[in-house]
């Protein structure tokens, strides 16, 4: 049995207990506000019972996964036993480095030591520890109990056993692995959506689009294959001889486009006044947390649809 041990139980913290547990694991939460690891076992029990109606349990029942879920009062009783520890702390980098060096002392000396982090890299906050070697970043898109993908960035001195032992316990909790060669800003996933989002601001700033046209034109269009292919897929697909076919037919198409968007829009200027104010018209700000349980049903039933078409289709 693998033994993992959550430091943080805020939403990003709760969200892995339940991603790990209902891969069958035995998870333990601490956090340093007393009262924060109770609450998220009360969602946690909320959350299953929705995930177990749509079969994402792996065959368990929702009171088995919980059963697997514990708490402690103290750091070094959550960590003692740990073969895995995913730190949730907030996006600071003091705060990870006092949290990565408590860590490090009281974890077993052959416990892998991941963050969570959506952004720092993890050389800032391993760097100088004495197992800095068993210290990296795997920072999921939320929910993990939902959304599979999960990056694994190494730092520098991270070893390639600790990196490959990162991406085994992933697959084993049912997860997809992005295992980056090094680190860099953003990583992965921040870079390639921060990508389309500068242009989606671009296209507003100027007055080509609207902020819903651009969201119709993802939501309704690109999304639906990116749904269950990736860009590379999509593109290889899209012409008759392939990816090199289509690079051939289809780059200079590309070229101008490249060339015109060189240039930020300043998301927080006048741009977002407009695209506030038509996402207001659309969602009135005190349905913003009604709205986000509706998402999060959606990927819930798209994740139950695309495991079931795996099963049916082939992958």
């Amino acid at each position: 049995m693998t033994n993992v041990a959550i430091i943080g139980c805020g939403l990003v913290g709760r969200a892995w207990a339940i991603s790990y547990a209902k891969g069958g694991m035995d998870v333990v939460m601490w956090d340093r506000e007393a009262d924060a690891p109770k609450a998220a076992i009360n969602y946690i029990s909320d959350i299953l019972g929705e995930l177990e109606e749509y079969d994402l349990l792996n065959g368990a029942t929702s009171a088995a996964v919980l059963a697997r879920i514990s708490i402690e009062d103290t750091l070094a009783d959550a960590v003692k036993n740990a073969d895995h520890i995913q730190e949730n702390t907030p996006e600071f980098l003091d705060v990870k480095k006092e949290i990565f060096a408590e860590l490090d002392a009281a974890a077993p000396d052959n416990c892998i030591i991941g963050s969570s982090t959506s952004a720092i890299l993890p050389s800032k906050f391993t760097e100088g520890l004495k197992g800095a070697h068993r210290c990296l970043v795997m920072h999921p898109i939320n929910p993990p109990y939902v959304i599979p993908a999960v990056e694994i960035v190494p730092a520098p001195w991270t070893s390639d056993e600790v990196v490959e032992r990162s991406r085994q316990l992933l697959l084993s909790a049912g997860h997809a692995p992005i295992v980056m060669k090094r680190e860099l800003d953003g990583f992965v996933m921040n870079r390639l959506q921060g990508a389309l989002m500068e242009e989606a601001f671009r296209l507003v700033d100027k007055g080509y689009a609207t902020a819903e046209d651009v969201d119709i034109g993802i939501r309704d269009g690109l999304a639906l294959r990116w749904s269950f292919m990736g860009p590379f897929e999509t593109i290889d697909l899209n012409a008759p001889g392939g990816i090199r076919d289509y690079a051939e037919r289809y780059e200079q198409m590309y070229i101008p486009i490249f060339e015109q968007s060189n240039w930020r829009s300043d998301w927080r200027g006048p741009v977002m006044d407009e695209i506030e104010k038509d996402r207001r018209e659309k969602l009135p700000a005190d349905k913003l947390g009604e709205r986000a349980v509706w998402r999060d049903k959606n990927l819930i039933a798209l994740i139950a649809h695309k495991n079931k078409m795996k099963k049916e289709l082939g992958s």
